[in-house]
């Protein structure tokens, strides 16, 4: 059975209460019980971390190796200015698909950019929820 790691950054432990006219009104939780129920439809097995602090991130990524077969990340907004996480998701070098709830290129200029955009095989933004859904179908038709 494939093993993913499925990481969300800063402030997403506030969804449902942070801004929900762009992030919407669902939870963290409820996000996670989803794709796991998902996850269990596809045969594959996820393991879900959340942090505010870019170390934990980091580590998080680095336990991946050897462990996991893909990583799906939101970011949040250390996407914009992570070089670390980025850097540490090239090392590994396990497939992973970068998703986000909102469309970044429709927000301010500086969520235009992502730095971690260039390591992964792709990135889906702009969907909710099913940013996740879509994420973690296209990593594994990706690892098969």
């Amino acid at each position: 059975m494939k093993k993913v790691l499925v990481i969300n950054g800063p402030n997403l432990n506030m969804l449902g209460i942070r801004e929900p006219g762009v992030y919407g009104t669902v939870s963290l939780s409820v996000i996670i019980q989803g794709l796991t129920e998902l996850a269990q439809v596809l045969s594959v097995e996820i393991e879900s971390f959340q942090s505010n602090h870019e170390g934990d991130i980091i580590d998080k990524i680095h336990e991946a190796f050897g462990t996991k077969d893909g990583i799906l990340i939101n970011p949040g907004a250390f996407t914009h200015y992570s070089y670390a996480i980025r850097d540490a998701l090239s090392s590994v070098q396990l497939p992973t698909v970068e998703v986000h709830l909102s469309n970044i290129h429709k927000r301010e200029e500086f969520r235009h950019q992502s730095v971690t955009a260039p390591v992964v095989i792709g990135q889906i933004s702009g969907f909710g929820v099913q940013s996740y859904e879509l994420g973690l179908r296209a990593l594994l038709s990706h690892m098969q």
